[in-house]
């Protein structure tokens, strides 16, 4: 499998830091692969095999340790604590009491932790208690298109090629296993499998959710509302209109849970006149719009709403902070923010006759960079000093815009 060169190269920066480096992110997004890589790195070093310890605690063979004693017990037998030991746990949060475990071990080993986890909640609690300021976080999500490119081996250059390409990476996504498949049908097979384990798993058993069919239908209105403002009163109303009886204390608790296994992505609101963050009425963005297709069958549709997800996907990706902007009733799809610089972006799957998109751009009084987004080759150019980008000029060249 081609590797995922970005994230390997984090962990071979952070190697021998005093931080626990956490690699977190949406199951089968390439975790373990991952760790299995930086091993095969430790290996290259000539690191003693004795010094790396590679535990899968998603593996049978390793179910005798899932309580933080017995695997310290182990750990203490098998390692030693004054040579220098890399500690790689993939799904740590499998270990009861594991938070208190990784402390012990940072304080009583010559250690160098490393921790994979499909469970944003694992990086609060009692772990932000034992850790603060001494864990870097790594969030891994699934392919970006440029690693779609070299995952399935394409190399022409020409513009409207990678459009061709684009759209087989939304409608198909970015799981590593599903982009290494060329047979379609298997290729959904996949994604159902996959759609299934991390709703089921991540979501409604480690929840404690009991009524799946109230989870599945938050999950498909989230997923057909995509680039619309949502709160917990519409999802109450639309789900009541359905015949189906909820509260807003449990559609609030499957909101946090999506959100913590990394399924979907608030977009808070930000005011641009008063220059104030939003917590009500946030866009919802699925981390993978191969998964809303799946599960939305058929029905899929909203392509401009795709192309939102997939511009928003690679914002979150390059570490940007991404609001959605309000300027009176005018709607900026993407206020983005870093190290205090900010640029509006305009997303459209294809640019209506007015100048709509633009005019709200130049209703900004400021000279901060202004962009609009299309997946139309024929809307490409300038229009009052804005310049309009194909999506894929975007994704392969996002440095050159922001």
């Amino acid at each position: 499998m081609e590797t995922r060169k970005y994230y390997l190269n984090l962990l071979k920066k952070y190697k021998d830091l005093e931080q626990i480096k956490i690699v977190t992110g949406v199951r089968r997004s390439g975790k373990s692969f991952l760790l299995k890589q930086f091993q095969k790195y430790l290996h290259d070093l000539e690191t003693d095999k004795n010094q790396i310890a590679y535990l899968n605690f998603e593996s049978f063979e390793f179910s005798p340790y899932r309580k933080a004693e017995d695997l310290y017990q182990f750990l203490k037998e098998h390692y030693s604590q004054s040579k220098k030991v890399y500690f790689l746990f993939d799904e740590i949060q499998e270990v009861e009491d594991w938070q208190r475990l990784v402390n012990a071990l940072r304080v009583d080993f010559n250690s160098d932790i490393y921790l994979t986890g499909s469970n944003a909640s694992m990086l609060s609690g009692e772990l932000a208690t034992y850790l603060t300021g001494r864990f870097i976080k790594i969030e891994m999500m699934p392919l970006s298109f440029v690693e779609y490119l070299n995952f399935t081996k394409q190399t022409k250059k020409d513009p409207k090629y990678h459009s061709l390409l684009l759209e087989n990476y939304i409608r198909y996504g970015g799981f590593p296993a599903v982009a290494l498949l060329d047979d379609l049908s298997i290729k959904e097979n996949i994604l159902f499998e996959i759609s299934e384990n991390i709703i089921l798993r991540d979501v409604a058993i480690r929840g404690g959710i009991s009524d799946l069919e109230i989870l599945k239908r938050i999950v498909k209105f989230l997923l057909d509302s995509i680039g619309q403002s949502i709160s917990v009163t519409n999802i109450v109303n639309n789900l009541t209109f359905a015949k189906v009886n909820t509260s807003k204390k449990t559609v609030s608790k499957i909101l946090t849970l999506l959100e913590d296994a990394y399924i979907f992505y608030a977009c808070d609101r930000f005011d641009l006149r008063g220059k104030a963050r939003l917590k009500t009425t946030p866009k919802y963005y699925v981390v993978d719009t191969g998964l809303r297709n799946q599960l939305l069958g058929e029905l899929s549709g909203n392509l401009g709403g795709q192309l939102e997800t997939i511009v928003f996907l690679e914002l979150h990706r390059l570490g940007f902070e991404v609001y959605t902007g309000r300027l009176g009733e005018k709607e900026i799809d993407f206020v983005v923010v870093k190290k205090g610089i900010i640029s509006y972006i305009q997303v459209a799957y294809q640019l209506p006759k007015n100048t709509h998109e633009t005019d709200n751009l130049l209703a900004i009084r400021d000279n901060y960079q202004k962009l609009v987004i299309t997946q139309n080759y024929d809307d490409v150019g300038i229009i009052e000093g804005i310049p309009i980008i194909h999506v894929s000029d975007f994704l392969l060249n996002s440095e050159i815009y922001l």
